[in-house]
């Protein structure tokens, strides 16, 4: 009885459990063929709208700056040369290595006992040429005195062979007597012509007394010359470089010593490339003296020297390309000849110019400009200057209008944009990081600072102030650390 009982409760539970298998399958027949019967539903497509930064096409005169590289050179130098040879037996306290000399003092000194020996030798031809001339002079003056005693004696055997003459024309006296007065007369004539000789070679001793005299003094002056030049002098202020004399050193004649350079002729020289250099000339093709500004970093403190081009150079050196330009600095305290610098030159102004961010011009030279309904246009503009981040460009018929300041993949012609403009103030600065130090490490950089010879007094002071702030700068005290190790 169990049994049959327990039989009848299972078939009615498959019969349940497959009628709502049945059930459960009909449905889902329905409801595909429900779902396959119902026709397609158009949703409506929502355009996508990117938001982007714009700016104003405003034309305005603009002057590009034009940046590069240089190297600072001394436009006033002077090679210290030995003019003799022979031992240094002095040099002075500033010949070392950066000494600073004045006009006129007294650098080096060579050994003058051969000198001094020359010019005694020289002063002593000197005063025998002069002894020569003033025994020549007093020859002439004795030659004269004889010429006049000649002259004398002939015009006494003149007159007594007149008085024979006459005599004999009066019948008192003799043949013999005239003649003898006529050959005395020729004899006093002879001794005047040899008088008058000696005279003329007395002259000819004088000429080559004052010749040789002329060349004793050229000899002296010269021995004086070699004299002074023993002594080595500073012909104008400056610093000394490339110093080489030492006491007891043999230097030879022409043997340079030391190099003076004036720090306060200095000018940068600079390197352009030609299309830059064409934009460099004037009319008539001529370089403009084009202001020049060079900058050098020092401990975190920039060095600014302002000048002017002067010149360019002759020709282009093998294997460079381009000009090199030579720009004379005004007041350049801190910088020395060779030091690497950076270099802007202002080039001549462009009106009607734009100055875009390099991110809204394509390589094309192409922008894409906010037109109605928010939806960008493409309109081309005339690429002038790249000039770091940004362009300077040529709009025309743009002015006024907005332009899409950065071009990304997903922006074209047609697309419509949120544009996002910059707020009426000005963008905070962002304030550099700053450090509070504690007493030892302030100490420490501080003495670092006092003690560094290299670095111009008034960049010194400038550092100074700023390391006894209560905060300094992270990017200076970084700066300073990695140069004395720490």
């Amino acid at each position: 009885m169990r049994f049959l009982r327990r039989s009848l409760v299972g078939l009615f539970l498959l019969s349940v459990t497959l009628g709502l298998l049945a059930y459960a399958g009909n449905m889902v027949r329905g409801a595909l063929e429900a779902r396959l019967s119902e026709e397609p539903r158009q949703r409506p497509q929502r355009e996508r709208v990117f938001a982007a930064n714009v700016i104003a096409v405003q034309p305005e005169t603009i002057r590009p700056v034009l940046s590069t590289f240089g190297e600072v050179r001394a436009r006033r130098t002077l090679a210290l040369r030995a003019s003799t040879a022979g031992e240094v037996i002095w040099t002075s306290e500033k010949v070392e290595e950066g000494g600073e000399v004045e006009e006129g003092d007294l650098l080096v000194r060579i050994d003058p006992v051969e000198a001094q020996s020359a010019l005694d030798t020289a002063h002593a031809d000197l005063s025998e040429a002069e002894a020569d001339l003033r025994d020549a002079e007093r020859q002439r003056a004795l030659a004269a005195d004889e010429i006049l005693a000649a002259e004398n004696q002939a015009r006494l055997r003149a007159n007594a062979l007149d008085r024979q003459m006459d005599l004999q024309q009066r019948g008192v006296g003799s043949t013999a007597a005239v003649e003898t007065a006529e050959l005395a007369l020729s004899t006093a004539n002879q001794v005047v012509l040899s008088r008058r000789q000696a005279a003329a070679n007395a002259e000819a001793r004088i000429d080559q007394a004052k010749t040789a005299l002329e060349r004793r003094r050229i000899a002296f002056a010269d021995a004086e010359r070699r004299l002074a030049n023993t002594g080595i002098e500073a012909e104008f202020a400056g610093v000394l470089s490339d110093v080489t004399a030492t006491v007891g050193g043999l230097v030879s004649a022409g043997e340079t010593l030391a190099r003076i350079i004036d720090p306060t002729e200095l000018e940068v020289s600079f390197r352009v490339s030609t299309p830059q250099y064409a934009r460099l000339l004037n009319d008539g093709g001529q370089l403009i003296g084009a202001d020049v500004t060079a900058s050098i970093d020092i401990l975190g403190v920039d060095l600014e020297a302002s000048g002017r081009i002067s010149r360019e150079s002759a020709a282009v050196g093998t294997g460079q390309t381009g000009r090199l330009l030579f720009a004379r600095l005004n007041d350049a305290p801190g910088f020395r000849p060779g030091d690497f610098v950076g270099v802007r030159i202002m080039e001549p102004p462009i009106a009607r110019a734009v100055r875009l961010p390099a991110s809204a011009v394509d390589a094309a030279g192409k922008v894409l400009v906010v037109g109605e309904g928010d939806r960008l246009e493409v309109a081309g503009v005339q690429v002038l200057r790249s000039e770091g981040d940004d362009v300077i460009v040529r709009a025309p018929g743009l002015a006024g209008r907005e332009i899409v300041a950065e071009r990304t993949p997903l922006l074209g012609a047609g697309i419509r944009i949120r544009p996002v403009r910059p707020g009426g103030g000005q963008p905070a600065v962002e304030e550099p990081d700053l450090l509070a130090l504690d007493p030892e490490r302030r100490a420490r950089l501080v003495a670092f600072v006092e003690n560094n010879q290299f670095m111009p007094d008034a960049a010194k002071q400038r550092v100074l102030t700023a390391l006894k702030k209560d905060k300094v700068p992270a990017q200076m005290v970084e700066r300073i650390e990695s140069r004395m190790g720490g």
